[in-house]
């Protein structure tokens, strides 16, 4: 592992704040209310997943593209996980913009948004051989996965009741 600026982390950054931004003026209709019922647990792993990712995608150099070989498939793998996640918000901003719509699968992976840029992440760590930016995108996995499947719970238990 080499300490250094990645561009890389940075372009994956900007792919992943730019839409974040967009969508605090564009929250699902009654999001406040599935938000308060997150587990607490799971939210202190989500924000330390994120601050640890956030910093670490940036300072080592090892994510910077090192020439062609077998290893860039994984960063081509994240890339295309991050194109998936841009699709993934390019059909929400489309839509009524509700629970439903912000939750939906894309490719068969349930809780796009929040799965798609972890797996990006540990794809990235893969590439850069780097085992503490794949330990920060598990933790970060499990937290904000963790919290997005509990609401889609809470959701298809409100719009799906059992008979």
């Amino acid at each position: 592992m080499h300490f250094g600026f990645s561009y890389v982390g940075l372009i994956f950054l900007v792919l992943l704040f730019v839409p974040n931004l967009f969508w605090t003026k564009n929250l699902p209709q009654e999001y406040e209310k599935y938000a308060q019922n997150e587990n607490k647990i799971l939210l202190v792993l989500e924000r330390i997943g994120e601050v640890a990712v956030t910093c670490l995608v940036l300072i080592f150099s090892d994510f910077n593209v090192q020439g062609v070989d077998f290893w860039l498939l994984w960063l081509v793998g994240a890339g295309v996980f991050m194109l998936l996640y841009e699709v993934y918000w390019i059909r929400y901003f489309k839509s009524e913009k509700t629970m439903k719509d912000f939750y939906r699968s894309l490719a068969g992976i349930p809780v796009a948004g929040a799965t798609l840029p972890v797996i990006a992440v540990l794809l990235i760590a893969v590439y850069g051989r780097n085992p503490i930016l794949f330990a920060a995108g598990g933790i970060l996995g499990v937290g904000h996965i963790g919290i997005h499947l509990g609401h889609r719970r809470e959701i298809t238990k409100t719009e799906f009741p059992k008979k």
